[in-house]
């Protein structure tokens, strides 16, 4: 699938939110780092959040509300050209900003899952929370490279 060439000039609103506190600081590195790579195609920003009941309010604060995107288990798993190709069209016809949120240890509920737009797997492999975040950061980092062209995405 050939994304390139499609991805529309809007200036991305995109939120990363996990819960809890970090607590290995070459994850809160990594984090960090891809925060700031991320941040040369949108308006980003990482969040600690307390627990689920903190990251349903923030997802609805404000006059604009955010499009909520989950990790979970039981999601719908996507390639990275998949996820990238997802990305684009719902920027398309959505211009609310988009809230990736990776859960606590033991998972969302029901209830933050069926609140979702999306139910995102990372894959069939059990991640520890702390490493899903920073695959998901990897992975936005790199939708957006495809998007863009940029030759990050090639021979990985």
């Amino acid at each position: 699938m050939c994304l390139r060439g499609l991805w529309l000039n809007l200036r991305v609103k995109l939120t990363i939110a996990w819960i809890g506190k970090t607590k290995e600081p070459a994850i809160q590195t990594l984090t960090d780092e891809y925060l700031k790579r991320l941040r040369r195609y949108a308006d980003v920003e990482g969040v600690a959040l307390k627990d689920e009941t903190a990251l349903l309010k923030f997802c609805a604060r404000g006059a604009r509300p955010h499009t909520l995107v989950v990790l979970d288990g039981k999601g719908k798993q996507l390639s990275s050209e998949e996820l990238a190709g997802w990305f684009n069209e719902h920027q398309a016809r959505n211009p609310l900003p988009l809230l990736f949120a990776v859960g606590p240890a033991d998972g969302f509920s029901d209830q933050a899952r069926r609140t979702a737009n999306l139910v995102l797997s990372l894959g069939k492999m059990t991640l520890a929370h702390e490493l899903a975040r920073l695959v998901l950061l990897e992975q936005l980092y790199r939708a957006f490279t495809i998007l863009k062209g940029h030759p990050y995405h090639l021979g990985h």
